[in-house]
C-alpha cells in the first residue's frame, strides 16, 4: 500500500503542493472532528454529576457548532485542492505523452494499436484524475484522523486506547491482504478496458464497411466480447474483495464489543468512573469510523496504481531526438549514402545511394512496395536508417533536433489529415502566428481561396474531422496552402495527386508549382505530366534504384520507366 501511495505522490509532480495542502487541511479536519467527542464528554460529565447548570450544554453546543463549521470549511478547501491536483497532474501527463509521441519512431504506432494509445489518454488517465488524489488524501486523511483520535484516547485512558490500537492493527492487516490480492486483477482490468476502447474505435472507423456488407448487428461481435470480458473482470473483483470486506467489518465490530465490555468490566471493578465508562461505550461506536473511511479507498488504490503504471509505459519508449542540435544548413541538398532499411525482418531499401541537389526537383517512380514512401519518410526521420546515412545540407539528419529538422521539410501526403477546426486554423497549423492576410495569400497561391470564400463562414468555416466535408482536391489544396505558409526549403510530395479528379488536377498542379519555386523537391508521382518535367527521375524496384536520369534519357532505355510511359494500359497495376 505504501508503494502505491508513493507512486501516486510521484505521479502528481508539480501538483504535490496542492495534495500536501489538502493533507494539512485533513489534519485540522481531524482536530475539529474531535470537538464532537469533547462535546459529548462535557454533556456526560454534567449528567453524571447531576448538574443543572446550563453552562455545560452551551459549551457542548459551541463545540458542536465549531466542529460542524470547521469541518465544512476545511472539507470545501480540501476538495478544491484535490480537484485541482487531479485535473492538472493528468493534464500535464497528457501533454507529456503528446510531446513524447512526437519524438518516437513511427514504427511504434505500427506496433501499438490506436485503441491502446487512446485508452491510455482517456479511460486510464480519467481514472487517475477522478480517483488518484481522492484515494491518496482519503486514505492518508483517514489514517491521520484515526491517529489523532487514538492519541487522544490513549492520553485519556491507556487501556481503552490499547484495545482501539489492536483493532486498528487487525483491520490494517486485513486491508493489506486485500490490497495485495487486488494487484493480481488490476492489470487485467486495464487490458480489458483498452480492448474495449480499441473495439469501439475499430467499429467506428470501419462503419462504412459494416454498412456496405450488411453487417449491422453482427459487426459488434468484438465489442460484445470486450464487454463480456470487462463484466467478468468486475465480478472477479467483487468476489475477491467481498470476503476481505466482510472480515474487516467483523473485526471492527468485534473490537467495538470488546471495548464496550472492557468499559463495563473496568467500571464494575472500580477502576473507571461512571462518566468515563459511559464515554468509553460511546467511543466504541465512533473510534473505527475514520479508519473505515481510509479502508474504503484501498479497493481503488491498486487500480489507480495500475493505471499510473499503464500511463508511464509511454515514458519508456526510446526517443529519436536525444542528442540533436538546432541546425540551420546553408544549402538543402539531400544525400542518401548506402542506405539500408527494414521493417522488422523485411528489408525495404537495399544499399540506396542518391543525391538531390539544392533547389532541384526529383521524381521517384516504381511499383507498389518498392520503397518510395519509405525513402521520403527517412528524410523526415519518421524512422532511422539501419545502415548508411541520410544527410541534409551535409549534416546527418540524426544530428538535428526533430524540431529543427522539420523546419527544413514540408510534406504533402496522399491522404491529407485536416483537423476538426476552422479552415484558417488548419492552414495556420504549420505557422500558428501567421496573420489572416498571410493565410489568404497562401490560399490564393494554392488555388483554394475561391472555394473557401464561397463557404458559408469563409475561412472561419469549421470542417469535419479529417476534412470529411471537403473533396479530395480541396483537401489537397488546403494541405498545399499549409505548406506554402510554412515555407520550408524542402518539399516532399507523396502521391499528392493520386486521388484527384481531372477537374481539380490543373488547379492542384498550379498550387504545386507555386509551392515548389526555389525549393528542393522530392515527389512520388504516378502521372506523366508531373514526372516528365523533373530535373531527375529515380526508378525504384524491390528496394533498389534500377534507373536514374531525365525523362528524355529514360524513355530511350529499356526498363520500367519506358514500360510505364508506353504501356499506360498497365499503369493501374503500379503505384508510381
Amino acid at each position: 500500500m505504501i508503494g502505491v501511495l508513493k507512486k501516486i505522490w510521484h505521479f502528481a509532480g508539480e501538483e504535490q503542493g496542492n495534495i500536501r495542502k489538502s493533507m494539512i487541511l485533513g489534519f485540522f479536519y481531524a482536530v475539529f472532528h474531535m470537538f464532537q467527542i469533547a462535546a459529548i464528554y462535557v454533556v456526560v460529565l454534567a449528567l453524571v454529576g447531576g448538574s443543572t447548570d446550563p453552562a455545560p450544554a452551551w459549551q457542548a453546543l459551541g463545540l458542536l457548532l465549531a466542529s460542524i463549521l470547521g469541518r465544512a470549511v476545511l472539507n470545501r478547501f480540501s476538495q478544491l485542492q484535490q480537484t485541482h491536483a487531479g485535473y492538472f497532474m493528468v493534464a500535464n501527463k497528457r501533454i507529456s505523452i503528446g510531446d513524447k509521441l512526437k519524438r518516437v519512431p513511427m514504427g511504434y504506432f505500427n506496433d501499438q494499436s490506436l485503441g491502446e494509445l487512446t485508452g491510455i489518454t482517456t479511460t486510464v488517465l480519467d481514472e487517475v484524475e477522478s480517483t488518484g488524489p481522492m484515494v491518496l488524501v482519503g486514505i492518508l486523511g483517514g489514517l491521520i484522523n484515526s491517529a489523532v483520535m487514538l492519541l487522544c484516547i490513549l492520553f485519556w485512558d491507556w487501556r481503552i486506547g490499547l484495545l482501539a490500537l489492536a483493532g486498528m492493527l487487525v483491520y490494517l492487516a486485513l486491508l493489506s491482504g486485500m490490497e495485495k490480492q487486488s494487484a493480481k486483477i488490476a492489470p487485467k482490468r486495464q487490458r480489458d478496458e483498452a480492448r474495449l476502447v480499441e473495439a469501439v474505435l475499430e467499429q467506428l472507423q470501419g462503419m462504412s464497411v459494416i454498412k456496405s456488407f450488411n453487417l449491422t448487428g453482427k459487426g459488434d461481435k468484438r465489442i460484445r466480447q470486450a464487454l463480456e470480458d470487462s463484466r467478468e473482470n468486475n465480478l472477479a473483483v467483487e468476489k475477491l474483495f467481498t470476503p476481505y470486506i466482510w472480515a474487516q467489518e467483523m473485526a471492527l465490530h468485534l473490537f467495538s464489543v470488546v471495548i464496550l465490555v472492557a468499559a463495563v468490566w473496568l467500571y464494575l471493578n472500580g477502576s473507571l468512573t461512571l462518566a468515563n465508562a459511559l464515554m468509553a461505550v460511546i467511543i466504541s461506536f465512533l473510534i473505527f469510523s475514520q479508519i473505515q473511511s481510509a479502508g474504503s479507498g484501498v479497493s481503488a488504490l491498486r487500480l489507480v496504481g495500475s493505471s499510473i503504471d499503464h500511463a508511464n509505459q509511454v515514458d519508456g519508449i526510446p526517443e529519436m531526438d536525444q542528442d540533436g542540435a538546432e541546425l540551420h544548413p546553408g544549402s538543402h541538398d539531400i544525400v542518401f549514402d548506402h542506405v539500408n532499411f527494414s521493417y522488422g525482418s523485411r528489408p525495404i531499401l537495399k544499399d540506396v545511394s542518391l543525391t538531390i541537389p539544392d533547389r532541384t526537383t526529383t521524381a521517384i517512380v516504381g511499383p507498389s512496395g518498392s520503397g518510395k514512401t519509405t525513402l521520403c519518410n527517412l528524410i523526415a526521420r519518421f524512422w532511422d536508417v539501419d545502415g548508411g546515412l541520410v544527410t541534409i545540407g551535409g549534416r546527418d539528419v540524426r544530428e538535428y533536433t526533430l524540431e529543427s529538422l522539420m523546419k527544413q521539410v514540408s510534406m504533402v501526403f496522399q491522404r491529407v489529415y485536416l483537423f476538426h477546426d476552422t479552415i484558417e486554423n488548419n492552414i495556420k497549423f504549420g505557422c500558428p502566428n501567421a496573420t489572416h492576410e498571410q493565410v489568404m495569400d497562401a490560399a490564393k497561391k494554392a488555388c483554394c481561396h475561391d472555394f473557401i470564400s464561397a463557404l458559408p463562414e469563409g475561412y472561419d468555416t469549421v470542417i469535419g474531422e479529417s476534412g470529411a466535408t471537403l473533396s479530395g482536391g480541396e483537401k489537397q489544396r488546403i494541405s498545399i496552402a499549409r505548406c506554402l505558409l510554412k515555407d520550408a526549403p524542402i518539399v516532399i510530395f507523396d502521391e499528392a495527386t493520386a486521388n484527384v479528379d481531372p477537374e481539380n488536377e490543373d488547379q492542384l498542379q498550379k498550387a504545386m508549382e507555386a509551392l515548389t519555386r526555389e525549393k528542393t523537391v522530392l515527389m512520388i508521382a504516378h502521372r506523366l505530366k508531373t514526372v516528365r518535367s523533373a530535373d531527375q527521375i529515380l526508378v525504384l524496384d524491390q528496394g533498389r534504384i534500377v534507373q536514374r536520369g531525365t525523362h528524355g534519357e529514360l524513355i530511350g532505355q529499356e526498363g520500367i520507366y519506358r514500360n510505364f510511359v508506353t504501356q499506360r494500359a498497365e499503369a493501374g497495376k503500379w503505384s508510381l
